[in-house]
């Protein structure tokens, strides 16, 4: 398995955190891999083969080739159905309304096909991305797109950025009061900025910023037991801590790290 990350064009930084890459060859007995919420909306390019996506009851979806996952708020579990080739965005927590005028409440635990997104224009993207010959020539496609997009005036507010930079800056320690104190931006008008913005309350975010921290410094081995673990991050126990982690990721810390450890390393957010 072969996974790389791209750093964005200055010009779109403001919206996209990277470009990352997925290579892996064609398995016989293929696992379930899962994903944990972290905030990021993602564009996500099948080169190689299709995907299976799991659902609630069981059963499964395949996804489309080329499509944009809306806001994660639950464990999202999927499985490759051959050779997996994949080139994606992942865009700020804030970073993809301004490129689209679909409603992104719409979009939550959805693989969305870009043509309902960006209409014609998301057919001709899709070729060039397929059959370009490197993951490099890629970038330049998609960069190339979205700079075309946000010439159209377009802006990420400035209280929703603001927001963010502190949520990432504190990795998702402080409470929606607090937010909205550092910022002297009024709470409900707040939340009303996030859900049309981000398509997820600032306390949804920032618990899912906080759990992405948790999982980075598991990883690391930073932490010799759980009660460390709740203690240095601002949970009010251990009990608080692992109902918290099993809201994001499905199972206990104990569970996530012996099943999902490979992709975990892969996929957690680097806070």
């Amino acid at each position: 398995m072969n996974y790389n990350t791209i750093e964005p064009n200055k010009n779109l930084s403001d919206f996209i955190k990277c470009y990352w890459t997925l290579e892996a060859e064609k398995e016989t007995n293929p696992e379930k891999q899962r994903i944990v919420p972290d905030g990021c909306m993602e564009m996500i390019f099948h080169y190689g083969d299709f995907y299976k996506q799991y659902l609630v009851d069981g059963s499964f979806i395949i996804q489309p080739k080329c499509f944009v996952f809306g806001q994660i708020t639950q464990p999202l579990d999927i499985e490759p159905t051959g050779k997996t080739g994949i080139f994606a965005i992942r865009f700020l927590p804030n970073g993809f309304v301004p490129f689209t005028d679909f409603p992104i409440h719409k979009m939550e635990n959805k693989a969305v096909p870009l043509i309902e997104l960006f209409g014609e224009e998301a057919s001709k993207l899709e070729k060039e991305v397929l059959k370009a010959a490197s993951n490099e020539e890629r970038v330049k496609i998609v960069e190339a797109f979205f700079t075309d997009l946000i010439s159209d005036s377009k802006v990420i507010d400035r209280i929703t950025k603001s927001s963010v930079a502190l949520i990432l800056e504190l990795k998702g320690q402080l409470t929606v009061e607090e937010l909205s104190e550092n910022l002297s931006t009024n709470k409900r008008q707040l939340e009303r900025k996030f859900a049309s913005v981000i398509g997820v309350s600032p306390k949804q975010l920032s618990k899912m910023i906080r759990i992405q921290s948790v999982l980075k410094s598991l990883l690391e081995n930073k932490y010799s037991n759980l009660t460390d673990v709740a203690y240095e991050n601002n949970f009010y126990d251990q009990a608080h801590f692992i109902k918290e982690f099993k809201e994001f990721t499905g199972v206990s810390p104990k569970d996530f790290y012996s099943e999902n450890l490979k992709l975990s390393h892969l996929f957690s957010e680097k806070v």
